[in-house]
């Protein structure tokens, strides 16, 4: 009888070796999957585009239509004043909504929040462009930095919203009772104590919410639109990297379409470069709390 259940067990648990080998191989051939389009991704962009990167790219604006040469300097610092919009107005809505989820989860009012954040993550980024169209450039009467930094804004609002309830709710439970306990109001430990501990990965969220939106262009067409001169007033058209790519990318000129794959290395860049500053921050903050 234990000779057969020995055997039993034995087949068992070669079965299950066998299965969880199989299922390694399998994951990290889908990796590798990922990794290979990724890597495939980036190769063509710089094969494309490499040529056009230069310092006039950098530094001059766009030649006239049909013209070669010139830059996309207007819209690199276009792109970068669109963001410090949208992060002025979307971390600190979408911080506070997070926080009051994590805090005061169990009220009906913040479900209701909680699955409307769900919804405006999966709604298409034209659909901001349009509201932010009808909120802001119509009653303006103009394209504007404003309305396209809003539109980037309210896009930024739910993920930093579900990101911070994560992370806010990560904190331990014993640093909120230790501040209570203290008689200190709920408001100030949330504040002084919660926040403050969550802010590696608040952070975290924040970048990986803004390196998403700024790539974005349906939003910008309805809203910034574009501007081939230098922007002189948040309340005019500015250009912005994802819409000079565009233009230049269904145009009918040669130069143009190698400007608008060096355009695309530069957005690439960016996007690595606000990710990879996130992860940096995280790591060192997490260095400096455990003391190594």
């Amino acid at each position: 009888m234990k000779e057969m259940i020995h055997s039993s067990f034995e087949r068992t648990r070669f079965r299950r070796a066998i299965w969880d080998k199989a299922m390694v191989y399998i994951l990290s051939l889908c990796a590798i999957g990922v990794l290979f389009i990724l890597f495939n991704i980036l190769a063509h962009l710089f094969i494309q585009g490499i040529a056009s990167l230069n310092l006039d790219f950098f530094t001059h604006l766009p030649k006239p239509v049909g013209e070669k040469g010139g830059g996309m300097a207007n819209a690199i610092t276009g792109t970068f004043t669109l963001l410090g919009l949208a992060v002025c107005i979307g971390v600190p809505v979408g911080l506070g909504a997070g926080v009051y989820l994590s805090e005061y989860a169990d009220l009906k009012f913040a479900h209701v929040v909680r699955f409307m954040a769900d919804v405006m993550n999966g709604i298409p980024s034209i659909v901001y462009g349009i509201f932010a169209y009808i909120v802001c450039v119509l009653p303006m009467k103009s394209f504007s930095a404003l309305s396209g930094g809003f539109a980037l804004g309210i896009m930024m609002i739910p993920m930093i919203t579900r990101t911070s309830e994560q992370f806010v709710r990560m904190v331990p439970s014993q640093l909120r009772e230790a501040g209570l306990a203290l008689g200190v109001p709920k408001w100030r430990v949330t504040v002084d104590i919660v926040v403050p501990a969550a802010l590696a990965g608040i952070t975290t969220g924040v970048m990986v919410s803004l390196a998403r939106v700024a790539g974005e262009t349906a939003p910008l067409l309805f809203t910034a639109f574009g501007n081939r001169n230098w922007q002189q007033s948040l309340t005019q058209p500015i250009a912005a990297m994802p819409l000079q790519v565009y233009n230049y990318a269904i145009s009918p000129f040669d130069d143009w379409h190698r400007q608008a794959w060096a355009g695309a290395i530069v957005l690439i860049l960016m996007v690595l470069m606000i990710n990879g500053w996130a992860q940096f921050y995280v790591m060192r903050r997490n260095r400096w709390s455990t003391g190594k």
